[in-house]
């Protein structure tokens, strides 16, 4: 199936498009906090200044200028309301922003008024989905792809038309994408996700998944970060708040132990073999087995 055929599925079977989903969940206060830390507000300029200011992408612009220091031309593939590539802009990249979905709210539009509002003239938008990417082979010398391939429908094609516009010896890097374990995995994720019910386009592959297609692609991985390996992923979580985790666990486990267990469950003892049993079968405060469609 084609991502447009697809995307005309996924319509009869949900309710709302993208942007009618995010412009609706604006309305409601339950979802104000997830849409204020998925840089997804309707103030644009506010999400670009956040996002350029985050841990999350000094981190990634320390990534990509560690590996690709001459780089200068950057295909932003999935660029939403145009975060990332202002953010790249601003910081000397020329960028040419790959978006399928044309709104002003969180899409190519967007982008535009945000490249318009900045000055920059170093931004192109081409209006298209990954798997036909319309530019010439060989172009950029970056690939940078935030929150957008575990979108992808056919992730052979996606990686290979990625493969077939870099120059030799560009860099492809692949951001904050949801890893799954397994198809049970999987489904809880999707169970979990809060807009998955609004439209339908949520997605997920297995890590073997991803660098199978990768290697078919013709690309090499010489790199991989996992969840908790950096901010880039764990985001909006901070260092601080990890630190803070392991501590808030082991309260929360003795006073489970306590509510379960009675006199018992107030013994140290006890208390610490209860701990050492839940992270056993359900992993520790920092154990991504924790976290359906952790991000990679």
């Amino acid at each position: 199936m084609s991502a447009e055929s697809k995307l005309h599925s996924d319509k009869a079977k949900y309710p709302m498009t993208w942007e009618e989903t995010i412009i609706h969940l604006r309305t409601l206060p339950s979802f104000q906090e997830v849409l204020h830390e998925s840089y997804l507000d309707s103030d644009l300029v506010s999400n670009a200044e956040r996002f350029q200011n985050s841990d999350e992408f000094n981190a990634t612009l320390k990534l990509i200028r560690s590996h690709a220091p001459a780089a200068t031309t950057i295909l932003d593939i999935g660029s939403g309301n145009g975060v990332s590539t202002i953010a790249l802009a601003r910081n000397g990249y020329t960028l040419t922003a790959l978006e399928p979905d044309p709104s002003p709210t969180v899409g190519c539009a967007a982008i535009r008024s945000m490249a318009e509002h900045y000055g920059i003239k170093t931004v192109s938008i081409l209006q298209s989905y990954a798997e036909a990417i319309p530019a010439e082979n060989n172009t950029f010398d970056i690939v940078h792809v935030r929150q957008a391939m575990h979108h992808a429908q056919n992730l052979d094609k996606f990686l290979t038309e990625i493969q077939r516009v870099l120059k030799p010896g560009g860099f492809l890097f692949t951001l904050r994408d949801h890893v799954i374990y397994n198809n049970h995995d999987k489904q809880i994720f999707l169970k979990a996700h809060p807009l998955q019910e609004y439209y339908g386009g949520e997605n997920a592959y297995t890590e073997a998944e991803y660098l199978h297609a990768m290697k078919h692609a013709g690309l090499k991985a010489i790199r991989v970060l996992r969840h908790f390996d950096s901010v880039i992923n764990y985001a909006p979580l901070t260092q601080e708040t990890l630190a803070s985790l392991p501590r808030q666990f082991t309260q929360n486990l003795n006073t489970r132990a306590k509510q379960k267990f009675g006199i018992l469950g107030n013994l140290p003892a006890f208390q610490y073999i209860y701990r050492k049993a839940v992270q056993f079968r359900f992993g520790g405060p920092l154990d991504e087995r924790r976290i359906p469609g952790r991000m990679y």
